[in-house]
């Protein structure tokens, strides 16, 4: 298929849309002056009739009567005629010639009438020869001059398409610049603030997949040099049972620590192909109420307390749910890891008219804010993981179109406030 022309297309379609307006506007005029110079003809006859009228009112109608209002283009005879009640005017053609033809009540008790012939040949001509042709002769230098407009305004309204097009092609993921808003039309602003957006998260994207790659290398060959180290150690020579028991319990050790780091690079894999899942609907206070439950018999291991509270009773939404949850589980598993015994954690959902807001509250130690918990293998406190959880988490809010983070409390309180928020347009659907 031929490759179609933005600019060529508006151009030709201005073009069309003109010329249209040209010959509309060219025919509207014609048909203007022509009905009121008919009209002034008429006007005319009817006036020459009325006086007419008017004298035979006094007098008889005598030829010399006629003659008077008659000349070279104007024929008036008295006639009888039984159709009519009240003047009419007729248009007829006669060999070759073209008539207005008045016909005026004189006396409908005798049944007079008087009949007013005018020649309009030469108006025909008038509009015709003069009046049209100068119309289509104007039309002409009228087009041209319309066609260097069409072609002037495209590349006008064109420009900064073209701009941003020049821009996006000579990106790449080393050179991600921004799009400048100043010298764009408003129209063009939001456009370019979802570009901007875009190129914000792809940039975020490739720097975190490439600390994704460093770090799981490194995250791999710590611990694989850890064990090759220990057991040339121990193979060196002869040891007793123990030694030769402790340098396998670390090998075993260390290969479950590298099977769960694989297993959270999996799930970014799964998190990557679960952005093209359908959307599911459902209830979304509901499911954040059996979340919840689900969440209570993980937290009972350290008497962890969880609660849940929505400001709706209920609220339908069509959502990616394999996302959704991944987000919530991590919020929730991080919040029991870093909330001491006997302690709560707070689940939320507060619905706006423009957004969908969800927080996991906890009450443990708080967290330092300069380190960007969301790089993969950036950890926080003593606590064990690999430090991908926030990572995927991230990533599936982008798949969302979401944002989250990760805050301390700002009440009285130590802790932190995991939040996603989700817009009331995007994914979601009101119940």
């Amino acid at each position: 298929m031929e490759a179609k022309s933005i600019y060529k297309q508006f151009y030709t379609k201005l073009i069309i849309a003109t010329s249209l307006f040209i010959i509309t506007l060219s025919f509207i005029f014609y048909e203007y002056t022509r009905t009121t110079v008919y009209e002034n003809i008429q006007k005319k006859m009817l006036k020459d009739a009325k006086e007419i009228y008017l004298v035979s009112l006094d007098n008889k109608l005598t030829k010399e009567n006629l003659t008077a209002k008659q000349n070279n283009e104007t024929t008036i005879t008295l006639i009888d005629n039984t159709n009519i009640k009240k003047y009419k005017f007729y248009t007829y053609e006669k060999e070759n010639n073209y008539y207005i033809k008045l016909i005026y009540p004189i006396n409908l008790d005798k049944k007079q009438y008087l009949q007013i012939n005018r020649n309009i040949n030469f108006e025909r001509e008038l509009l015709y020869s003069i009046i049209f042709k100068n119309l289509f002769i104007l039309a002409i230098p009228g087009f041209i001059l319309m066609l260097l407009y069409s072609l002037a305004v495209s590349k006008s309204l064109l420009k900064p398409i073209i701009q941003i097009n020049k821009k996006l092609s000579n990106m790449d993921e080393n050179s991600l610049t921004q799009i400048d808003k100043k010298d764009l039309p408003i129209e063009f602003h939001s456009l370019s603030d979802s570009i901007n957006s875009l190129t914000n998260r792809i940039e975020t994207y490739v720097k975190f997949k490439k600390e994704l790659f460093i770090g799981a290398a490194h995250e791999l060959k710590t611990p694989l040099a850890v064990m090759k180290l220990k057991n040339e150690v121990t193979l060196r020579k002869e040891r007793e049972t123990e030694v030769y028991e402790e340098a396998l319990k670390l090998t075993v050790k260390q290969i479950d620590d590298m099977n769960k780091m694989i297993s959270s690079i999996l799930d970014i894999g799964r998190a990557e192909g679960a952005q093209f899942e359908q959307t599911i609907d459902l209830d979304l206070v509901e499911y954040l109420k059996k979340k919840s439950n689900d969440f209570r018999m993980l937290s009972a291991q350290k008497n962890i307390i969880i609660t849940f509270f929505s400001n709706v009773n209920s609220f339908n939404t069509s959502i990616q749910v394999t996302l959704l949850n991944q987000i919530l589980q991590n919020f929730v598993q991080n919040a029991i890891k870093f909330t001491p015994e006997n302690k709560s954690i707070a689940i939320k959902l507060k619905k706006t008219r423009s957004r969908i807001v969800i927080t996991v509250t906890d009450e443990g130690e708080g967290i330092d804010e300069n380190i960007n918990l969301f790089a993969p293998f950036k950890r926080y406190g003593n606590q064990s993981g690999v430090g991908l959880g926030l990572f995927l988490a991230k990533n599936a809010a982008d798949s969302l179109r979401a944002r989250i983070s990760l805050k301390n409390r700002k009440d009285s309180k130590s802790g932190c406030v995991a939040k996603l928020v989700i817009n009331n347009t995007s994914g979601f659907k009101k119940a």
